[in-house]
């Protein structure tokens, strides 16, 4: 394929270091009303943590959702999940969540260090014993579906394929198909979502052909390379690259330097939002509407979402 078809950089976000739920240090890469208009479908990219637990042991106390869906992905440290009907889980690292809150929700995510004294966690340990290391992603839901059933999904670590390119990338795949490989989470509501963890060797290449038209987000979790095709870019850790809707594929390519990173693509959905915190929905009356619910406890539509 020539080099003129190849996607080149839209947009770059580096993010801005915040404090979010009860007192969680975390970089929020994008979010909001106007970064939204160049990442739909996605609408907030967070990565959260550190190696002091006094940052990130407040957690996410109760807090509700509505008319998106979260994916939540930890890398290190865990994470404890309750909703307001009572599912729970714990969320290990290369773990996810992936839950939908359409009519509304409520839980919590409290996240803590793997406990070393369990050998069955400890097994679980990846770097610093304390650290805490993971990414929530915000995925709006079409207008159609802002008020379907919640449902949990929880994405393991032994059921996401892994395969090799055998051009120097090791890819995971927890949504989508690359190289005739399927991950386990199915569905997107139309939104079609793939969702890949890529850890490239130096001097390696990873190309990717998304569905024409597609919003297509690549996030550095650790290293640099570079892509663009004929207007060259560099990625880091920290940079979430928006590729153009333009061209055919996807290409990296490292120097002498490993590159891991996120790949986040999906069909964008073209429609007014209105975003009041965690609740996004397509009109000014819908947030009226959420938050009088909420006044008169009325926003849990569904008592029993689907845990899978």
């Amino acid at each position: 394929m020539s080099e003129d078809r190849l996607k080149t950089v839209d947009k770059i976000f580096t993010g801005n270091s915040t404090m979010d739920g009860a007192g969680v240090k975390l970089n929020r890469i994008f979010g909001g009303h106007l970064s939204a208009k160049i990442t739909d479908p996605f609408l907030l990219l967070d990565n959260f943590g550190s190696e002091n637990p006094e940052e990130y042991l407040a957690g996410f106390p109760w807090h509700p959702h509505r008319g998106i869906e979260t994916v939540t992905y930890m890398l290190q440290g865990k994470a404890y999940h309750e909703d307001s009907e009572g599912n729970k889980g714990v969320i290990f690292p290369n773990d996810l969540q992936w839950m939908t809150a359409g009519s509304g929700i409520f839980h919590q995510e409290m996240p803590e260090p793997i406990n070393t004294d369990d050998p069955e966690e400890k097994l679980r340990v990846v770097g610093n014993p304390k650290g805490l290391k993971g990414f929530q992603l915000w995925i709006n839901l079409p207008a159609g579906m802002k008020m379907t059933d919640p449902t949990y999904r929880g994405i393991v670590q032994k059921d996401t394929p892994i395969v090799e390119n055998g051009e120097g990338a090791t890819v995971k795949i927890i949504a989508g198909n690359y190289m005739k490989t399927e991950g386990p989470f199915r569905g997107g509501y139309g939104l079609n979502p793939s969702y890949m963890d890529v850890l490239m060797d130096p001097e390696a290449e990873f190309s990717y052909t998304p569905e024409r038209g597609y919003t297509s987000i690549i996030y550095g979790v650790e290293g640099t390379a570079v892509t663009g095709g004929s207007q060259k870019a560099q990625l880091q850790e920290g940079m979430a690259a928006v590729m153009s809707r333009e061209g055919d594929r996807i290409s990296i390519i490292t120097g002498s330097s490993k590159f891991r990173f996120l790949l986040i693509t999906g069909k964008p959905l073209n429609e007014e939002i209105y975003w009041y915190g965690p609740i996004v929905m397509n009109t000014e009356d819908q947030i009226r509407e959420a938050l009088s619910d909420l006044q008169n406890n009325r926003f849990v539509r569904q008592k029993n979402p689907v845990f899978q």
